[in-house]
């Protein structure tokens, strides 16, 4: 939950930045505080993680909240006051004091919820929880209200609304340029990664005495028996790293991301973040934990969910193909069957893995070792097997084609007596 309330304020200060263009001294100042704070909430979570059912946590989170949403109503209050940081649009604008109670409603909504969430933290945590969840659903829910509002009240509410904002919108549902995606999206992955290797340096390097009583200075020896977090690791680095090049050639062929491909990548996003969970469970594979199949099949289903939201970004561009999408991927496109079997690979063979496990308990850890190992050869051999198939299937296509002329060329030779008969 605290990720997808992070990505709420992304979009936020991306909107923001978008009505302020230009930056002094004290704005800088200003966002880097704001920065400061954001950083801050990963500790917060971990409060709220490790003491459920102490209010400190999630009321030191709602505040970090509420504190991250003034500033960036300060932020907004001192553009508006320097009206040559704005946008050219907004500074050529007789409707500035509009612009500006707009942007802040927007802006100090979710603020509010936070500051109710902080106040019954004391009373019913379960309440707070709610109130945070309404932070990530609100913009979308009001989108969604306003498209009724529209559908029953007719034209009449769209059009005022159109000639109140003239031609600048400032709601955090609407979809952010591909650009921002694709850099937000590279960030988490970039992050992730990081920390596998960071688990890697603090759990996994021997201590010297240790090395020098046991195994008798030999430091190859020591280091073998962390041989199975190794290879937890590296196959984790290999999953994040193929997710990754999904994710990049997908935003390849996209050139325009509508608001459900931002969400759905959000998730997809969400999920990628649990790898480092991933690692951590299947790096315990050398004590022989008596959860190593439960460790595997959370595993598994991280992996899937994490590429299904893929899978389902390509799906929803498809609706959309003329908009969303390069020629060469839509229907009937030179790189449209090659990019189905790239984002269902890891799908099918995730879920594969997960019920593979579920039948043959016993091989639960070579199953999922081998499922690593082997999708890096699928991805490279997967260009030569696409068109394979597809040469086979036209071949077969043109010969039932072939068939079929045959058959009305000889039903034209024979004569009409011959034909009835």
């Amino acid at each position: 939950m605290t990720f997808l309330i992070v990505t709420v304020a992304w979009a936020a200060h991306v909107r923001l930045f978008q009505v302020i263009e230009h930056i002094d001294d004290v704005l800088a100042l200003l966002n880097l505080a704001c920065m400061m704070i954001i950083t801050f909430l990963p500790y917060t979570f971990s409060l709220m993680a490790s003491f459920p059912g102490v209010p400190f946590g999630i009321f030191l989170f709602s505040v970090c909240a509420v504190v991250i949403g003034l500033i960036q109503a300060v932020i907004v209050a001192y553009g508006f006051y320097h009206p040559h940081l704005l946008n050219q649009q907004i500074q050529e604008s007789e409707n500035q004091n509009f612009y500006k109670r707009h942007i802040l409603k927007i802006i100090l909504r979710g603020p509010v919820l936070c500051f109710l969430a902080a106040i019954f933290s004391f009373f019913f945590i379960p309440l707070s929880y709610v109130l945070l969840g309404l932070v990530i659903v609100f913009p979308h829910l009001t989108r969604f209200i306003t498209w009724c509002k529209t559908k029953v009240l007719g034209h009449r509410a769209e059009v005022e609304e159109h000639h109140s904002l003239e031609t600048f919108t400032f709601y955090l549902s609407e979809p952010l340029s591909k650009e921002r995606v694709e850099a937000f999206s590279d960030g988490v992955y970039a992050i992730v990664a990081t920390l596998l290797i960071l688990d890697i340096c603090e759990d996994n390097v021997p201590d010297p005495r240790e090395v020098e009583e046991k195994f008798h200075g030999s430091l190859l020896e020591a280091l073998s028996e962390y041989g199975p977090n190794y290879l937890a690791y590296f196959g984790s680095f290999v999953t994040i790293g193929l997710l990754w090049f999904v994710h990049h050639s997908l935003f390849l062929y996209v050139t325009k991301a509508t608001r459900l491909m931002g969400l759905l990548n959000i998730l997809s996003l969400a999920f990628i973040g649990g790898l480092p969970l991933a690692y951590q469970l299947t790096s315990e594979f050398a004590e022989k934990s008596h959860n190593e199949i439960e460790a595997i099949q959370v595993s598994c289903v991280i992996t899937f969910f994490a590429s299904i939201f893929q899978f389902a970004i390509w799906t929803t561009a498809l609706l959309n193909e003329e908009e969303t999408l390069h020629a060469f991927a839509r229907y009937g496109g030179k790189e449209h069957a090659f990019m189905f079997a790239k984002l269902a690979l890891y799908p099918c063979v995730s879920l594969g893995a997960f019920f593979l496990t579920c039948l043959l308990s016993e091989f639960s850890t070579a199953i999922f070792h081998l499922m690593q190992i082997v999708i890096p050869f699928a991805f490279l051999a997967l260009r030569i097997f696409v068109r394979i198939s597809l040469t086979a299937i036209k071949s077969v296509m043109s010969l039932s084609r072939r068939k079929v002329v045959l058959l009305e060329e000889e039903e034209a030779c024979l004569s009409p007596n011959e034909t009835l008969s």
